[in-house]
């Protein structure tokens, strides 16, 4: 179900940055505003495009949300605190805890919107430390700075 949620919000992600796109060179002039004019097949272009974009969204859950291990040695309690703050630096606000893990948000608004509110970042503890799964551009920056936070207090 949340795959296909994502590839939904992607979908009409794109959508709707076409037609801002087109709407502006519309409204500018440099287009035409007949679509029959400004695309070569007419609306069997934009079916064509809307087809494309349906295949992208399909396809885009899989290559832009991910796990990755993070390496925290010691009691996952105890790294609770740390995580919060260091992802507090982030720019994420902790949205909730269950059976130890945690759940992040980003605390802009604006933000949240552009990613469709799409930006949860889920740390479950494991054998090794802590699991992180999110948004693929968005956990790079959230694993080095919860790692660089443990490094840079001694817990590593």
């Amino acid at each position: 179900m949340t795959y296909l949620r994502r590839a939904i919000k992607y979908f009409i992600q794109t959508c709707l940055l076409l037609a801002i796109i087109l709407g502006i060179l519309m409204l500018s002039g440099m287009v035409s505003k007949d679509i029959t004019v400004a695309f070569t097949h007419g609306w069997t272009s934009v079916w064509w495009i809307l087809a494309i974009f349906a295949v992208m969204a399909l396809v885009y859950p899989f290559f832009g949300y991910q796990k990755r291990k993070i390496r925290v040695i010691g009691d996952p309690a105890q790294a609770r605190d740390g995580i919060v703050e260091a992802l507090k630096i982030r720019g994420y606000v902790l949205e909730s805890e269950a059976d130890g893990g945690l759940k992040f948000h980003l605390s802009a608004p604006l933000n949240r919107a552009f990613r469709f509110w799409e930006d949860t970042i889920t740390l479950t503890p494991v054998l090794e430390g802590w699991e992180a799964e999110g948004l693929s551009r968005d956990l790079v920056r959230v694993v080095s700075s919860i790692e660089h936070y443990f490094r840079n207090h001694g817990q590593d």
